[in-house]
């Protein structure tokens, strides 16, 4: 079992940084692709961010260039960067972890956080 722990959320103006945190525990898989995901209200939950085992990172075309997906291995930790926060940004950010052992697939979600951009 995996559980994560996601912070860093809260309320930023426009123009501003907010670094986010997701903190895994428990099983440890060696093939597995790190991401996060955000939900803004009457909208689906959408991928913005993936880093794998490997530490390849890709990035929704919306975020690309303001956004940085990153991890501390000996922390257990991933982190996304988010710059430049505009208020199409608030939502519910979710931590995810897809990992992969003997042809099976876990995905495993943090509880989320919420980011808020607005003057």
């Amino acid at each position: 079992q995996v559980r994560l722990v996601e912070s860093g959320g809260g309320l930023v103006q426009p123009g501003g940084s907010l670094r986010l945190s997701c903190a895994a525990s428990g099983s440890i898989f060696s093939v597995y692709v790190m991401g996060w995901y955000r939900q803004a209200p009457g909208k689906q939950r959408e991928l913005i961010a993936t880093i794998n085992s490997g530490g390849s990172t890709n990035y929704a075309d919306s975020v690309k260039g303001r956004f940085t997906i990153s991890r501390d291995n000996a922390k257990n930790t991933v982190y996304l960067q988010m710059n430049s926060l505009k208020p199409e940004d608030t939502a519910v950010y979710y931590c995810n972890k897809k990992a992969y052992r003997l042809a099976q697939t876990y995905d495993y979600w943090g509880q989320g956080t919420q980011v808020t951009v607005s003057s």
